[in-house]
């Protein structure tokens, strides 16, 4: 019963999230023209559809794609904070604290000021996933030792290795050109804005192979966390689905980072709110937890462009907002239980 009350109440939010974010907005539009938008772009007429073609613009050029790019978006940082955080057998871990969203950030910016883009269309996407996978290999072995990995060590490595980021960003920002400069400060900041369809096939196809190859993984995630040792005596090839996690995790945050820039802690704050909700079993973690990053990611969206009248707020900041509090309750509590980190 819990579990229906959850996804109903998911389901209920997401969609009034949809429905919000195609009539709110500077233009504003009334639900009978979005229906009827919506209702003739699949071959019905009807008599809702809007007659300004300023309003049909605004609906399928501007907002439709961002509010799928949202919802792609969130459902993938969602998905791979679960999957980072059951690898890793704690929930601190998520691809920003880790440093995949600014090791990604790092190679989408190196690609735009070398030109990359020159290349093809998705070179920076491609820049972006190498740079958030090397990012999340680099702190898995440092923080790997013994046969574990350590909680401390893994943030500690997270914060170097977004540090070292932070300061390749400085460094590629210095070295560009205005034009680059601008580009680079929208991977900084993060946002929806400016969402096309050709982007939005691409992280949807992503999305949807990170997502199914997750839950596919799903029980190998349950053995892994009755204990390392428990579950190679069960035959799980624990380093195998380490690593490929791993490369889900980078693919996922990296598709993303790559369109709409770093958005943090979204892959923290639902999967340990799907947890507390539904219980520590990953195949309906998971699903909840893509749904779950798709309403925060509308609704952080929705806010960004609407909160101050004329103008857009970073998303990147607005989820900082929010995780950031709730990162520090998490560490509290980690550390209330142990009593201490030693």
């Amino acid at each position: 019963m819990k579990k229906l009350i959850v996804g109903v109440s998911i389901g209920a939010l997401l969609l009034g999230g949809i429905l919000a974010s195609a009539l709110l907005g500077q233009l504003p539009v009334s639900p009978a023209e979005v229906f009827g938008s919506l209702l003739r772009a699949v071959g019905i007429p009807n008599s809702m559809a809007p007659d300004d073609p300023v309003i049909e613009s605004t609906l399928w050029v501007i907002r439709f794609p961002r509010i799928v790019m949202a919802i792609v978006v969130g459902a993938s940082l969602a998905t791979a904070g679960a999957v980072m955080q059951a690898i890793f057998g704690n929930p601190l871990a998520e691809p920003g604290v880790v440093g995949v969203s600014s090791g990604a950030a790092l190679g989408a910016a190196t690609a735009i000021t070398l030109g990359a883009s020159a290349l093809g269309e998705y070179a920076v996407a491609i820049f972006a996933f190498v740079g958030g996978l090397l990012a999340t290999l680099l702190v898995y072995f440092v923080a790997r030792a013994n046969g574990r990995t350590e909680v401390v060590t893994l943030l500690l490595t997270g914060i170097a290795v977004n540090a070292f980021a932070g300061a390749g960003l400085a460094f590629v920002l210095f070295a560009a050109n205005s034009a680059s400069r601008e580009q680079i400060i929208f991977w900084q900041l993060g946002s929806l804005n400016g969402s096309l369809w050709s982007e939005v096939v691409v992280v949807v196809a992503v999305a949807v192979v990170g997502v199914i190859a997750s839950v596919l993984l799903a029980r190998r995630y349950d053995l892994l966390s009755l204990g390392e040792r428990n579950a190679k005596h069960l035959g799980l090839d624990v380093e195998r689905l380490r690593l490929v996690s791993i490369v889900i995790v980078a693919l996922l945050t990296g598709v993303a980072v790559a369109f709409v820039g770093i958005v943090a802690f979204v892959g923290l704050v639902v999967p340990h709110v799907m947890r507390m909700l539904l219980g520590p079993r990953h195949r309906g973690l998971i699903v909840a937890s893509a749904f779950g990053g798709a309403v925060l990611m509308l609704i952080a969206d929705l806010l960004a462009r609407t909160i101050v009248a004329g103008a857009e707020l970073p998303i990147g900041m607005l989820t900082s907002l929010v995780g950031g509090p709730f990162f520090f309750f998490l560490l509290w509590r980690q550390r209330r239980r142990s009593g201490g980190w030693a």
